[in-house]
């Protein structure tokens, strides 16, 4: 575990930057707490003590030259400390420039410094203190490509010492505006909003002198100004600035339109007043200013925005999804406002934007980089080789699983987060849904998901017709729909049988009368397995049956293990080739079941046939699917045929689910360590380990991100993916890492 000094102003001080460093480093805890421990010297003022959480090892007086030498003589001495982070903006160090120079040049240890703020076209002197700044860094971090672009102009800084992490956002589960404002006291009103410490250079006045015009159009408009005084401006100016503003809302005669929320909001209450905002107004009048958090916050919440043109903002509200305005300019800040209050159609294409912008940008995934970025710097200062990163376990979340199953059963996909009946239930979302409820209940002992197992079983039990087959696709009125006869049901009706066998497998932890008429179905459904001819339908089956057998062994049930087991083996001597171990001809979906299932045959009758093809198969499909440090199962678009190149983007999360699955069932029978590291390295695919970087579970909402393609990814959180982390995660229970025990 490698320890980390994060130099920075700290709650509860308040103040933006504090706000910042507290996120990020709960959320590297949060994510990499195996990996990393990070300590906090908070900066201070003879005007700005507090006290602090245990996190807080040492204190830094700004204004004391003399603690500046002592902060740098004690975290050389530090044993613990293996780099620094420091959070830098000009003001924490004014007047002690060079100080705080010299304390940059006299730490041993190496120092990552990130900029929240970078001056174009500076002074020579200030140019000349900056570039010493840099050259004692190991690594610098900004948030905008703007500013990356200033070092590298104005300050000459090589590209390859600077990183852009860009600001991190929440995570948000979006909540019903209607009832937000009903909450919050603003039904009926078009909301307006602005937060943040209060100081003159929010340019409030900008919005006020704006809202007549705005008022004309839109009568039933309400600005909220949220936020405190900044208690530097107080000490000062006392509430002088905002003062001012009530005067000249008076003025205006414009007091019914405007309200004061004048607190420092608790991150759950800030997030559901944006919530409830049709537009974001940031008004900033300070050229200078490179980020805010504030709008970025905003936009992780579905707020249109309409911001002056500092580098953050014209980075991000590119494209639709914000409206830039000159500094200080009412009459353009108006003109936007009616535009798009005028135009739901806009702010709705703004909202999905501004999400799909965002998402990069949650802090998880600004924790993922600076993670990388702490890898990095390890092995270039410090010269030891990089590790990889050890994802700290999620706890179990069912959160939005119980959000998608509030109806007759699972509804099949989302918006976001938000369940969207119109799509109707599928017999395969509710099987896979048996299978992981089941596993929650039994992990957590929890009486309450009882209710939702046997909304499930019902389902199944009405897709089920008097032939034995299932249908399904159920639409929203309960009505079977075209599409269980335009295509093909097999996989559906063996994933059905898979999840049944499951189910009866955990006879006794049930009500009785659950688990015979549990057995009715199955007994029903496998009357009709001689139609079947698909590999992955025969896995789904043949897994079923082995559950089914170690509840309620048979000669019948072993008989039909063997029809299943041989079939599987026959599609794999069909298509086996020197180079190619595989069932078919090509590598598709759910490749993992048909290797796992013929090791569930092997240990159910006891035939080594089967289990040495289940392992060469297996190990076959890792091959494909496994780098050094990183799963990539089969793409979706064109899959991987023999003898070809699949193509590379196009992940699904079902895929990486059976992998880790596979991987638990293949490392309790032949305990090979490789199947243990690559079942955790598969997991980590959700956390953050692929291609992009980026988390594909939400553990705020308990949902899983619909697929990961080349650029971006699929913000809905359907049935499908969900269910599939939650069965992934549950597999991860067997064999955790030693310190997630």
């Amino acid at each position: 575990m490698k320890g980390i000094l994060c130099i920075t102003t700290y709650p509860p001080r308040e103040c933006g930057i504090a706000t910042f460093a507290n996120d990020l480093i709960r959320t590297i805890q949060h994510k990499f707490g195996n990996s990393y421990s990070i300590k906090i010297c908070a900066l201070e003022t003879p005007e700005e003590k507090h006290s602090y959480s245990p996190e807080v090892k040492y204190t830094l007086n700004t204004s004391d030259v003399s603690d500046y030498v002592r902060i740098a003589n004690e975290v050389n001495n530090d044993t613990t400390i293996s780099f620094v982070l420091i959070q830098h903006e000009f003001g924490f160090f004014a007047g002690q420039e060079n100080v705080f120079l010299q304390l940059m040049e006299t730490l041993t240890k190496p120092v990552i410094i990130v900029f929240h703020t970078v001056l174009s076209q500076p002074k020579e002197a200030n140019k000349q203190y900056l570039k010493k700044i840099i050259a004692a860094s190991a690594a610098i971090v900004v948030m905008t490509h703007t500013s990356a672009q200033i070092l590298m102009d104005d300050y000459e800084v090589e590209q390859g010492k600077i990183h852009i992490i860009p600001h991190g956002t929440h995570l948000v589960a979006h909540l019903d505006k209607k009832k937000l404002k009903e909450k919050y006291k603003v039904t009926g009103r078009c909301v307006l909003t602005t937060f943040g410490l209060l100081s003159s250079g929010k340019s409030i006045e900008t919005t006020l002198d704006a809202l007549p015009t705005i008022i004309k159009e839109n009568p039933t408009v309400l600005f909220l100004i949220i936020g405190k005084t900044h208690p530097s401006v107080q000490k000062i100016e006392g509430e002088r600035y905002r003062e001012m503003l009530k005067a000249k809302i008076e003025m205006l005669g414009i007091t019914d339109y405007v309200r004061f929320v004048n607190l420092y909001l608790d991150l759950p209450v800030l997030l559901e007043y944006l919530q409830l905002t049709d537009i974001y107004l940031f008004t900033s009048s300070d050229p200078n200013q490179a980020v805010s958090g504030t709008f970025v916050y905003a936009m992780s919440c579905g707020c249109p925005i309409v911001a002056t043109p500092i580098p953050h903002a014209r980075e991000l509200l590119k494209q639709d999804s914000g409206i830039i305005f000159d500094f200080k300019d009412s009459e353009q800040l108006s003109n936007s406002v009616n535009r798009l209050l005028g135009n739901e159609k806009l702010r709705s294409k703004m909202k999905i934007s501004g999400l799909q912008k965002t998402a990069s940008t949650a802090w998880g995934n600004a924790a993922i980089a600076y993670a990388r970025l702490f890898n990095e710097t390890t092995e270039t200062t410090i010269q030891q080789p990089q590790e990889p990163l050890v994802y700290s376990l999620p706890q179990l979340n069912t959160t939005h699983i119980k959000r998608m199953s509030r109806g007759f059963a699972m509804i099949q996909f989302a918006k976001g987060n938000r369940p969207d009946i119109r799509t109707g239930y599928t017999l395969d979302d509710n099987a896979r849904a048996l299978m992981a409820l089941c596993g929650v209940y039994m992990d957590l002992k929890d009486a309450s998901y009882e209710d939702y197992i046997k909304k499930y079983m019902t389902f199944i039990r009405y897709c089920q017709q008097p032939d034995g087959s299932f249908l399904n696709y159920v639409d929203k009125d309960l009505q079977f729909t075209s599409q269980n006869y335009e295509t093909g049901l097999e996989d559906s009706n063996g994933r059905v049988i898979m999840a049944l066998g499951y189910f009866i497998s955990l006879a006794g932890k049930f009500p009785d009368i659950w688990t015979s008429d549990a057995i009715e179905m199955f007994c029903q459904a496998i009357t009709t397995i001689d139609r079947m001819y698909s590999p992955r339908s025969i896995a789904f089956t043949l897994k079923g049956m082995c559950d089914y057998y170690s509840a309620y062994p048979s000669q019948k049930i072993t008989s039909q293990i063997y029809l299943l087991a041989d079939k599987l083996v026959d599609f794999y001597k069909l298509n086996k080739a020197n180079n190619w171990l595989w069932f078919e001809n090509s590598l598709t979906y759910d490749n993992s079941i048909l290797p796992e299932s013929l090791l569930y045959a092997s240990m159910a009758v006891k035939n080594a046939k089967y289990k040495a093809i289940a392992e060469t198969s297996f190990d076959f499909l890792l091959e494909k699917t496994f780098t050094d440090d990183q799963i990539k199962v089969v793409s979706n678009q064109g899959w991987l045929q023999k003898e070809k190149i699949g193509h590379n983007f196009g992940e699904q999360p079902v895929d990486v689910a059976g992998t880790v699955i596979a991987l638990n069932t293949f490392y309790k029978v032949f305990k090979n360590p490789n199947y243990l590291t690559k079942q955790h390295l598969a997991f980590s695919w959700f956390l953050g380990n692929n291609h992009l970087h980026q988390i594909i579970y939400n553990p705020v909402t308990g949902g899983c991100y619909d697929g990961l393609e080349e650029n971006n990814i699929n913000l809905n959180q359907g049935a499908e993916s969900t269910v599939s982390y939650l069965m992934a995660r549950l597999a991860m229970n067997d064999y955790p890492l030693d310190n997630e025990k």
